[in-house]
């Protein structure tokens, strides 16, 4: 997706503030004040960001649904000297509800939380966006026998992207297909190695 930003002014002043139109995936939310929310997402264009959305726990807010955890939506983020706000959201895909299991969303919850305590403040690496959409269509569409495997498979191509991993990485970030599927579930004990020397690699 081609990134497209423009410089705005704020108020009366001189500064800039730039706007960036992309599509993310909510990792996580926590409330700020008595309305607002803190909203982690994972972006396509931007990496990942933690940005702030106003007005967001008022009973009947816009954006509300579009900026649920594991909601996937187009979002307008503005950029602003120390931090990022949203400024617009539009629902792509709820992906919690996708889910066809308790056990799909456990893993797709336990592979998100991975992900935030591997970056503790914002990674510009926007192939982790593909990496989580390509796992939780594969969590969608595949049989829960394959979940192991998948979340496997997830796991190390996250942290390879963050270089916490140098062997070799199976297949495109969006691609979960049965071939590579069938390889990680030949050769778990190796994989299980490789996640635990670069969890260890990551300071966790």
């Amino acid at each position: 997706m081609q990134q497209r930003s423009r410089q705005a002014k704020c108020g009366s002043t001189s500064s800039m503030r730039h706007k960036y139109e992309t599509r993310g995936i909510v990792l996580s939310r926590s409330p700020i004040g008595e309305t607002s929310a803190s909203i982690t997402l994972l972006t396509a264009d931007v990496g990942l960001v933690r940005a702030r959305a106003q007005g967001l726990r008022r009973s009947g807010a816009k954006l509300s649904a579009a900026l649920t955890t594991l909601a996937e939506s187009e979002v307008t983020l503005v950029r602003g000297k120390e931090s990022w706000r949203v400024a617009g959201a539009v629902l792509v895909e709820r992906w919690f509800t996708r889910l066809p299991s308790a056990a799909a969303r456990l893993r797709a919850a336990r592979v998100s939380g991975l992900l935030l305590r591997f970056v503790a403040g914002e990674s510009r690496e926007p192939a982790l966006f593909e990496i989580m959409k390509g796992f939780f269509e594969a969590l969608a569409v595949r049989p829960e026998s394959e979940f192991d495997a998948i979340e496997v498979l997830a796991v190390t191509r996250i942290l390879a992207t963050l270089g916490f991993d140098a062997g070799r990485v199976l297949g495109a970030a969006l691609v979960f297909s049965p071939e590579m599927i069938s390889e990680v579930e030949k050769n778990r004990a190796e994989y299980i190695t490789r996640i635990n020397r670069g969890i260890t690699a990551s300071g966790l």
